[in-house]
């Protein structure tokens, strides 16, 4: 079966920057087809293929994690500091227009905690290469909730 829109695909993905170094790998599952759960050049250049398949596609800053945006840097106290959050983890907040938004911790420095709603991988180039292992008719409930369920897709 060839990834056309509304197919459930499976793959096995690395990620590195413009010199090869690894910077994230593993495998996902995504709905193909305009449902923004992977990046629109990647989706685009897997149009058609089929399991077995691999694929290599540079992606710009912009067709990747987008810029980085100084705005979303936040210090809080120590004192408002959740217990048991480290270095490393994740705190869900608001940015400066209210909306939702997840903050990485990147440093605990005194009293005070440094934040990044940005995304790690932000303002980099990125090469996405990927192996095809699934391809599959998407279900009427994964069209509907516009992701793939279950494996290495959402879980409710």
């Amino acid at each position: 079966m060839n990834i056309t829109q509304d197919c459930a695909v499976t793959i096995r993905y690395k990620i590195t920057d413009k010199l090869g170094k690894l910077l994230d790998q593993g495998d996902v599952a995504y709905l193909h087809g305009g449902y923004d759960n992977i990046f629109a050049k990647v989706e685009a250049a897997l149009d058609g293929k089929t399991v077995g398949d691999t694929q290599t596609v540079d992606l710009a800053v912009d067709e990747a994690f987008g810029a980085r945006d100084e705005s979303l840097k936040r210090s809080i106290p120590k004192g408002e500091f959740p217990p048991g959050v480290k270095v490393g983890g994740q705190l869900r907040g608001t940015n400066d227009q209210g909306e939702p938004q997840i903050y990485h911790v990147v440093k605990i420095k005194g009293p005070v905690v440094l934040l990044d709603g940005n995304h790690p991988l932000a303002g980099q180039e990125l090469r996405f290469s990927c192996k095809i292992n699934e391809v599959r008719a998407a279900t009427a409930v994964e069209i509907e909730h516009r992701h793939v369920h279950g494996g290495h897709g959402h879980h409710h």
